[in-house]
């Protein structure tokens, strides 16, 4: 059963979990039941006409989490995660998930590990290790999700298979919530 919570309730038991040790399964088991009551959640939306924004709500040592804002049409290219835990939910919209193995470097070689999957509000995404994530135009609407990494991390690698190069970029934001540490 889905209930919803208030931004800062959403974040204090994030934190209280990783008081006792980060455990995936019940961090996604929260996920799966909670969503972010929808007027807790308009102050962090945030969007731009030319790509995805992303949006800081909060950070430690143990989580970070974002808000990002999505057009049809916006793409987050083909990404990992640092060998970190990273979930997505979908708050509002819908949004197609593309999970991806590495087959070789040399040349860069990718492979889905299985279908797409277009989750609506309340799907939860993760945690993956490679995967894309994109505002498909059929789709018709603006999205909204919820991003919760464990542990944070400042660069992750980007893959770009028409070029057939993986390149380092830097985590930024759009917008910050809070004072994040850098």
């Amino acid at each position: 059963m889905t209930r919803y919570v208030e931004m800062p309730s959403f974040v204090s038991a994030l934190e209280e979990m990783a008081a006792h040790g980060v455990d995936r399964a019940g961090v996604q088991s929260y996920l799966e039941q909670t969503l972010i009551a929808p007027a807790s959640l308009d102050p962090y939306v945030w969007y731009r006409s030319d790509r995805y924004t992303r949006n800081g709500i909060h950070k430690s040592e143990a989580f970070e989490i974002l808000v990002l804002c999505w057009r049809p049409g916006h793409k987050a290219p083909i990404h990992g995660h640092e060998g970190e835990l990273c979930w997505a939910r979908v708050e509002r919209g819908r949004l197609r998930f593309v999970d991806y193995r590495l087959v070789s470097e040399q040349p860069l070689v990718l492979e889905p590990s299985g279908p797409p999957v277009d989750g609506a509000v309340g799907h939860v995404d993760g945690p993956a290790d490679l995967h894309s994530v994109e505002n498909c135009e059929q789709f018709g609407e603006s999205a909204v999700t919820l991003h919760v990494y464990s542990r944070p991390y400042p660069e992750c690698d980007i893959y770009d298979l028409e070029r057939g190069e993986r390149r380092r970029v830097r985590m930024t934001y759009d917008t910050v919530a809070e004072k994040l540490e850098s």
